[in-house]
């Protein structure tokens, strides 16, 4: 895991001092040291996190003859096994780093390399001969990797702090990146939070040169489900799966440092530790999250899986106060409005294990959009189901076994459910049938934003009429379930679960995550599953808790889903409450953001003070995480951004040599 940066220009020679001044931005992705490759026309930037060869790894590295040169953010966990058939083609190697193997498969197989890498990576190849630049990003979009055009210019890198320090970049909030936030929970590749920079969309590679630009889309996860031909076929299944998660798992343990683990008291990360613990050579170390607040809490539940599978675990304790003190930097490493305060623990976690020692955990992200773990899923078939029968007084019923806490709430009539479920409800061939209302309640925070904001940011096209208009037309065939898991995938998955709580919370503290159900192996094998073999009625995950219950307690293994989600309301406005949120609520502060509407937003603070007692709305918690977020990152990035901090390079490539000694900007 690194981080990396870099400038294309055709017309003129990259500047050194700048792309150092981007790697000085990246340095919490690569603590181990600084690589710099400089040429006439493209200039390339790593920090790296040694995990592979910790002494013999150092980027760039280039193949015997000089022509290919690279710089890689991630890993290739069968790196050994392409290492053999490459050297079988008559390739030599002079480290045993997986990034030197990434440089060798593209000067054997070009782009169709890439359909032979097994993890999560992001990387950019420079052919000096060609002069051209391959950059490439990951299946998932696991690794991040953002691009920005300036007049002849190519910029890029693996966070935009590091693109914002060119000085063509706008520093301003791009008004679409927020109401896409507010929307659909993320952002859609093409754009970010900042005016003029996107990203490489996950499954994605660009070349660029002097006379052609090429851009492909080299991987996608249909969702076409086979028949099965038999009753024992679900065993079969079963079997199947649980090797191919063994061997997901098995991969990912493959490393120069020592890996960790984990675990959060529900199956997908049980699953994987009890897998690690399998197929591992020694002890496994965990470490696991708990709250003081005890609506959030399972701590005790994760003791248990850990006494039960003679795991070691360590824990720490989350309070209302940690999440407050901790946001802000949870902001400024995101980079990008959220919704939700779960990133603050899983900073505060990701630092328990550095501090433990450990670069590399291993974590069940992935598990419930591959195999349609979320109540999102099994919320859009019973309102098929009862959209067949519209006028059925039972069928509706089901979604109270889904959201008992709704019938729950002394606030909401009797027939809450029905109303609120009810909305579009036969629209069942809309491919975004199963997120409308997801979406719609998302929105309600657009009422914060200022008319303007609102116009220019809802002028050319609304967030999900751009989402409709990028989905793929093989989406039109697939089966409700498909539909509604690709996208969540394309959406929630990519925008924010990986982003917001996966990589930067933990590079923010210089620890690699490792995710065994986003193997693309395990996912396509998913999505060629039967539906009913991955959603069985109101059973989610069916054929996945059928796999790992041979390695896990029954209860774990049959356990709901429980989704991961940490207190907002009290943690900003409850005792102890840290200054700065009021301070960013303020009327002339929320004026100067230029993005909210100051009355609407002192009406949410004033409800905010009054409601400690009986608490506030889902759609009130997000709006209000979405201001606190938007302000902060106007602050951090617009306002008052931080002084630059030039790295000094520790290995650099000069015109195709390698220099000696350090190069300072």
């Amino acid at each position: 895991m690194c981080g990396i940066g870099g400038i294309y220009d055709a017309a003129a020679r990259p500047d050194r001092a700048l792309l150092l001044t981007m790697a000085g931005e990246l340095d919490h992705r690569g603590p181990d040291g600084v690589g710099l490759f400089s040429d006439p026309q493209v200039g390339l930037v790593n920090t790296r996190l040694a995990i592979f060869d910790l002494a013999g790894g150092d980027q760039p590295i280039g193949t015997p003859d000089g022509r290919y040169w690279v710089v890689q953010n991630g890993e290739i966990y069968n790196h050994p096994e392409l290492r053999a058939e490459l050297e079988s083609l008559g390739h030599r190697f002079s480290t045993h780093c997986d990034t030197e193997v990434i440089v060798h498969a593209y000067q054997e197989w070009g782009p169709a390399c890439l359909e032979r890498f097994n993890g999560p990576f992001a990387f950019a190849v420079w052919d000096r001969v060609a002069q051209e630049l391959f950059l490439a990003r990951d299946r998932y979009g696991v690794r991040p990797l953002f691009l920005a055009r300036y007049g002849s210019q190519l910029v890029f890198a693996s966070e935009a702090k590091a693109i914002l320090r060119h000085p063509s970049a706008r520093r301003e909030l791009d008004p679409r990146g927020v109401v896409e936030t507010f929307t659909l929970w993320g952002i859609l590749p093409d754009r970010s939070a900042f005016t003029g920079i996107g990203e490489l969309a996950p499954g994605h590679w660009l070349r660029i040169g002097r006379d052609r630009e090429q851009l492909v889309r080299w991987w996608d996860l249909p969702f076409a489900p086979r028949e099965l031909q038999r009753r024992e076929a679900v065993d079969d299944l079963a079997d199947e799966l649980f090797h191919l998660l063994e061997d997901a798992t098995r991969l990912r343990l493959r490393a120069d440092v020592s890996v960790a683990a984990y675990l959060s008291g529900g199956l997908d990360s049980s699953a994987i530790a009890a897998l690690a613990k399998r197929v591992g050579t020694g002890a496994l170390q965990c470490f696991g999250i708990g709250f003081a607040d005890a609506h959030f809490d399972e701590a005790a539940q994760q003791r248990r899986i850990a006494d039960q599978l003679g795991i070691e675990l360590t824990q720490t304790v989350v309070d209302g106060a940690d999440i407050a003190s901790h946001f802000p930097e949870v902001v400024r490493l995101g980079e990008k409005p959220i919704l939700r305060t779960a990133p603050a623990p899983l900073l505060k976690l990701s630092k328990l294990a550095r501090d433990a020692g450990f670069r590399v955990v291993l974590t069940g992200e992935g598990a419930d959009e591959v195999f349609a773990g979320y109540t999102t899923f099994t919320e859009a078939q019973v309102r098929r189901f009862w959209a067949r029968n519209p006028s059925s007084q039972w069928r509706p019923a089901l979604l109270d076994r889904l959201y008992p806490w709704l019938v729950q709430d002394l606030g909401r009539a009797p027939q809450f459910t029905r109303q609120f479920f009810g909305a579009g409800l036969n629209d069942v061939d809309d491919v975004l049938y199963s997120h409308h209302i997801r979406f719609a309640t998302t929105s309600r925070a657009l009422r914060l934003l200022n008319a303007q904001t609102r116009a220019s940011a809802m002028g050319d096209e609304a967030p999900i009429e751009r989402l409709r208009r990028q989905l793929p037309a093989h989406l039109e065939k697939s089966t409700g379930l498909g539909r509604a898991q690709y996208v969540e995938i394309a959406t929630f998955l990519s925008g924010y679960l990986l982003h917001s709580q996966g990589d930067r919370m933990l590079m923010g503290n210089s620890v690699e995550g490792r995710f065994p159900f986003l193997d693309h192996r395990v996912g396509e094998f998913a999505a060629s599953l039967p539906d009913s073999v991955r959603l069985a009625g109101l059973k989610e995950k069916y054929l996945l808790r059928r796999a790992v219950s041979r390695v896990l307690p029954a209860e774990v293994a049959e356990r709901p889903k429980r989704p991961f989600r940490a207190p907002i309301h009290r943690s900003f406005f409850g005792p102890g409450a840290p200054e700065w949120v009021q301070d960013v609520l303020r009327p002339d502060a929320v004026r100067a953001g230029g993005l909210f509407e100051p009355a609407a937003v002192e009406r949410l603070r004033r409800k905010c003070m009054n409601s400690l007692d009986r608490g506030l709305s889902e759609g009130d918690e997000m709006a209000l995480v979405g201001v606190l977020s938007t302000q902060l990152l106007h602050q951090q990035f617009v306002l008052d951004p931080a002084p630059a901090r030039p790295a000094v390079a520790t290995r650099a490539v000069i015109d195709g040599e390698l220099a000696t000694g350090e190069v300072a900007a």
